[in-house]
């Protein structure tokens, strides 16, 4: 069964792998997916990916990263942006996470980018989630 909201079924399988503390997730893979993986994978919240094409279908496996006691990085995701109602923001607008503990994650037009970045090339977009 696929979702209808890929962003969100990319975070909840992430989240519920990290708090169930799984090696890594595998998750259906796309261009938006693969992006989102590699601003978390910049941040330390995911170790590395690896994309797997079988029957003409990809396969996004992230490999999720720990501390040393196997205590999860990943404290908690919250989307942002949903299908129904799409959230836009100036670069003034890019909330900090945490005070800068965590990352937002802003798809611009310049690609999808950490919301640090996205201030300093002085873009918005819009805001897909929060990762902390």
């Amino acid at each position: 069964m696929s979702a209808m909201d890929q962003i969100a079924d990319l975070l909840i399988r992430i989240k519920n792998a990290s708090r169930a503390r799984h090696r890594y997730v595998d998750v259906n893979w796309s261009v938006l997916n693969q992006n989102i993986v590699e601003v978390m994978k910049e941040a330390h919240f995911v170790e590395h990916f690896l994309v797997k094409q079988e029957n003409g279908k990809g396969t996004l496996r992230v490999f999720l990263s720990y501390t040393k006691d196997r205590s999860p990085i990943i404290r908690g995701i919250r989307k942002v942006s949903n299908p129904g109602r799409r959230m836009y923001v100036g670069y003034r607008e890019i909330p900090n996470v945490f005070n800068g503990l965590g990352i937002s994650i802003v798809s611009t037009s310049q690609g999808v980018l950490a919301g640090q970045e996205a201030k300093k090339r002085k873009v918005g977009g819009e805001l897909l989630c929060c990762v902390w």
